[in-house]
């Protein structure tokens, strides 16, 4: 049979993920502030969205609610109708558990891509944009005895606010009061960029002065005059250094003292024994030390920390009602409100000179149109998620973390009729705000432990925190074993191996039964 060459047609069906699904997919598993930040970038590349203002918003929202929920319906690649605003805020923002009701827009858009996501590995995508600002002219003189005069619009009272003092600012100001020889300076403000945030030295000294071209002499002796500044302990190497010199500063570095900070290990041990006879102290002189040793600082620099701590911001409310149902509500205060400005695009289309022009402000349209219907979609589905993790999760809300059901998102995404995967998104990066507390959707999911008649009863979370629970109540003379706990647990039911009960202690961050009967002893020591 010889071996040729030839073209052949062939007709098949196949799912490609345009890009706007694609989009819709990423946009789903945003947090709230990513999608701001996602938003903001749309509202300054896009002429036709518009911010949503609550005073226009109630100005039309008669005449143009109906419209609103038409558009959002309609195919965003349909002629416009003028006159006419489109409004993102028509979310559902709230559901009650149980209720079946769906909004015309949901359409169970997962079902769409599902399987064509599964053959695709993109994941991610850009959601930052930022924008440029400045301050302007902020001053300006006025009058013979020059009077600065402030523009409310140019600079408001908050930027007149004193800022904290860095840990490099507050030593560079001892740096340039105690040190005037400017070698000595140099190698001063090196050290100090050597710095970490808590306030010890990372970095070579040898490297240092092959660099700066003076000798490792040159360089401790202005290292031992940075550490006598304040705070105490500050360019330490190492915590034991650190310790010292804060003891040091006290007059309380004594030998004894010295060989406890070297052998700072045992006594992260509790091997109290050891430290006795290495020290040659008793044991009422060894507490004495270690309550010394507490009372200092082992991150002097920790203190001039300045970062902004973030805040959760909960994306789902969660309330009982006084009739015993659950209310399941979203924050509507995060959600983005946009608005498709239609006046705007049927006034300017009739005046554009080229099929070019005609093509952007179209696409421009239809770009926002399916913007404000893609959000719609976002916030039902995390809405329907939400309703689901509720019910299934009622007795944690009534009863606490003991009464955590295993669940998965499988589950949930049979219960909804919506795909694993899409289930998987929704749970990402979104809190839901409880009278238990604020807790991230993942941590409703937790896997199952067999109960001792061979049913998955447990949840894995509801058995750390029966783990837990025992430790924390267990009697000084009586410190349960990994062993002991396997016991207990099962004769509650919950049938775990010692692995799983030491896997769980570790997660907790709970030292070994040997690690906590030496710190107990040495407490009531």
């Amino acid at each position: 049979m010889a071996i040729t060459q030839r073209m052949d047609l062939r007709q098949a069906q196949s799912l490609v993920m345009t890009p706007q699904l694609q989009q819709a997919i990423k946009l789903l598993e945003l947090s709230n502030q990513e999608l701001t930040a996602y938003v903001e970038q749309e509202l300054e590349q896009n002429p036709l969205l518009e911010r949503g203002e609550d005073e226009r918003a109630a100005a039309g929202e008669e005449s143009g609610r109906l419209a609103s929920m038409e558009a959002l319906a309609s195919d965003p690649t349909d002629a416009p109708s003028p006159d006419r605003l489109v409004d993102s805020s028509e979310y559902v923002q709230s559901g009650t558990m149980g209720d079946e009701r769906q909004s015309p827009l949901d359409t169970d858009y997962d079902n769409l891509y599902n399987t064509a996501e599964d053959r695709s590995a993109e994941r991610g995508g850009e959601t930052s944009g930022a924008a440029d600002s400045g301050f302007g002219d902020a001053w300006t003189s006025g009058g013979s005895g020059g009077r600065t005069d402030f523009s409310d619009s140019e600079f408001g009272i908050e930027q007149t606010l004193s800022k904290p003092e860095t840990l490099r600012e507050h030593l560079e100001r001892q740096l340039y009061l105690d040190i005037h020889e400017p070698t000595e300076r140099l190698i001063g403000l090196q050290l100090i960029d050597m710095l970490d945030d808590a306030g010890y030295l990372s970095g070579d000294l040898a490297s240092l002065a092959e660099r700066l071209g003076c000798s490792i002499a040159e360089i401790e002796a202005v290292l031992g005059r940075l550490q006598q500044f304040d705070p105490c302990g500050v360019f330490a190497r190492n915590l034991a250094e650190c310790l010292a010199l804060q003891l040091k500063e006290r007059n309380r570095l004594d030998p004894a003292m010295q060989v406890l900070l070297e052998n700072l290990e045992l006594l992260a041990k509790h091997d109290r024994h050891q430290l006795m006879k290495l020290c040659g102290i008793d044991a009422e002189d060894l507490a004495d030390m270690v309550s010394e040793i507490r009372a200092l600082n082992p991150k002097p620099g920790a203190s001039f920390e300045t970062a902004d701590v973030q805040a959760i911001v909960p994306d789902i409310m969660v309330w009982r009602r006084q009739d015993g149902s659950w209310q399941v509500e979203l924050n509507a205060e995060q959600l983005p409100r946009l608005l498709v400005n239609q006046q705007y695009h049927a006034r300017v289309l009739p005046k554009t000179q080229s099929k070019a022009e005609k093509d952007y402000l179209n696409e421009r349209l239809a770009t926002a149109n399916w913007l404000v219907k893609t959000l719609h979609q976002r916030a039902t589905t995390i809405l329907k998620v939400a309703t689901e993790i509720v019910r299934q999760q009622e007795a944690f809300f009534l009863h606490g973390v003991q009464h955590l059901r295993p669940l998965i998102r499988r589950d949930i995404a049979e219960a909804i009729g919506m795909h694993e995967s899409t289930v998987s998104r929704v749970t990402t990066n979104k809190f839901m705000a409880t009278q238990r507390g604020v807790f991230e959707l993942r941590y409703f999911f937790t896997a199952a432990i067999q109960g001792s008649d061979g049913q998955a009863a447990h949840s894995a979370e509801a058995v750390r925190q029966r783990i837990k629970e025992l430790i924390d109540t267990e009697a000084p003379a009586d410190i349960l074993s990994d062993d002991r706990l396997v016991t207990i647990l099962q004769g509650q039911g919950v049938d775990i191996a010692r692995r799983t009960v030491a896997k769980y202690r570790e997660s907790l961050r709970i030292s070994s039964s040997v690690q906590r009967r030496r710190e107990k002893a040495l407490r009531s020591a």
